[in-house]
């Protein structure tokens, strides 16, 4: 590690990820780089299926049997993730990082109170004093009423699914920042919750982590929940990381064709008519294209970008893009 990356929380270089299916490897990450400053907000935006939650659970090793990772590497804190012992992993999970997954009924045991539930993430969290039961009980209520939850005494005593999808999402973020963590991981939470829910869950997510002075990873496929939440946005696509910028700079302009296409489908409340698609698909992971993996749907590609992979244009202030046409040399 070099002394500019000694505030990185997370910093992933050059990953590639493959799944073992019956029909083949599916080279589903192709060389991402990605990073995470401490206490900064970062969200990773793109289409369903882009590979946004297949980079972040190989950040906590947590991806199913069937994959490989061919190259790449993980830092987290300036250690190797992947030469990790199982012990240095347990604790990594434990006090390091902690996931929000989008649906909180699959991220709670049904069989469970949510007091039990809460009292083992924070006894596993490696925090001195967390084994005595009173100091649990005391962090959990706290973290409950940090979340606006209702009657938080309660709330311990109930089971999963005596709660609302709105008030589960909430336990699972109380139970992800009741003690210390450097990186908070958000995958999509409010996907399957109420509209009128989803901004009171932000809010909070967005509040707690500020006043921890946590990291945030937030996966999202919604550029407005990116705007009003992260202070860095990557663009990712197929695998690839295509563009990333400060969020107010990438609202400002777009450099890569993928990203002013996902502009274009931002919904105008001035009217105007439907938000145009972007046409075509996602590519085969089976056999994904040879060079930019966008080139078969974008509008601007030539010759040269269905034989090569662009590489990171340095635009400035912070604003990089891997297409050939940043580089003026097309």
């Amino acid at each position: 590690m070099t002394l500019s990356d000694t505030n990185r929380a997370v910093d992933i270089r050059n990953l590639f990820v493959e799944y073992k299916t019956y029909a083949g490897m599916v080279k589903v990450l192709n060389g991402v780089n990605f990073n995470v400053d401490a206490g900064e907000k970062v969200a990773i935006v793109g289409e369903t299926g882009c590979g946004k939650t297949t980079t972040v659970k190989s950040i906590l090793r947590i991806l199913s049997s069937n994959s490989r990772i061919p190259k790449g590497e993980i830092f987290f804190r300036g250690k190797d993730v992947l030469k990790m012992k199982d012990g240095e992993v347990k604790q990594l999970r434990g006090a390091g990082l902690s996931m929000i997954f989008q649906d909180p009924t699959m991220s709670l045991n049904p069989v469970f109170t949510i007091g039990e539930q809460m009292f083992e993430a924070i006894r596993n969290s490696g925090q001195e004093g967390c084994t005595r039961k009173d100091v649990q009980q005391e962090l959990a209520v706290k973290a409950l009423k940090e979340t606006s939850m209702p009657d938080p005494e309660r709330i311990l005593l109930s089971y999963p699914f005596q709660l609302s999808g709105g008030m589960r999402q909430r336990v699972c973020i109380a139970m992800s920042l009741a003690t210390p963590r450097d990186v908070v991981i958000a995958d999509e939470p409010t996907t399957n919750l109420d509209v009128t829910i989803q901004d009171q869950v932000l809010k909070i997510l967005k509040d707690r982590v500020e006043s921890k002075n946590s990291s945030l990873i937030l996966i999202t496929h919604s550029l407005g929940v990116a705007r009003e939440t992260s202070d860095r946005i990557y663009v990712m696509y197929a695998g690839n990381m295509v563009e990333t910028a400060p969020t107010a700079e990438l609202f400002k302009r777009q450099l890569h064709p993928y990203t002013q296409a996902l502009m274009r489908c931002i919904p105008r409340l001035s009217g105007g008519g439907v938000a145009e698609g972007i046409p075509g698909r996602i590519p085969n992971y089976l056999d994904p294209p040879k060079g930019c993996r966008f080139a078969p749907r974008c509008p601007r590609a030539v010759k040269r970008c269905h034989e090569e992979k662009p590489e990171f244009y340095d635009a400035g202030s912070g604003h990089q893009a891997a297409c050939f046409h940043c580089e003026g040399g097309l």
